[in-house]
């Protein structure tokens, strides 16, 4: 993987999200393995959590929350060394609405895979 590989960046952020709007145990299983490397880790203000039944019951515990909703990317991946960052909203298929948004960076591994992810929150709904 070279330092501007955007190719790269943009097929990790792809598998991210299919991690993200994947459920049933199993297959959420393969997604997160497919998208992160073996001791990956997830950080946001919410949660702190590395390997991938931890970042798994994260994925699934959000899906409980928020049923019927889809993580969906804003805008392009600007990647560089590794590191690439993107905008993101959890969207209703009910009606559209888009009561969660945020922005990620994430490093990649020699494999492409996502080592480190820092999550963090613009649009929250109201508690």
């Amino acid at each position: 993987m070279s330092a501007h590989d955007t190719a790269a960046y943009e097929t990790a952020v792809a598998r991210y999200f299919e991690a993200w709007n994947t459920q049933g145990a199993e297959d959420l299983a393969k997604a997160v393995a497919a998208a992160w490397s073996e001791g990956g880790s997830y950080t946001d203000p919410l949660s702190d959590v590395s390997g991938h039944e931890a970042l798994a019951a994260v994925i699934a515990g959000t899906h409980e929350q928020f049923p019927g909703f889809e993580f969906r990317r804003i805008g392009a991946v600007d990647g560089h060394h590794h590191v690439a960052r993107f905008g993101w909203e959890l969207v209703s298929l009910a009606d559209g609405s888009a009561p969660v948004a945020g922005f990620d960076v994430v490093t990649l591994d020699e494999d492409g895979r996502i080592a480190t992810v820092a999550g963090f929150l613009d649009r929250v709904p109201a508690s």
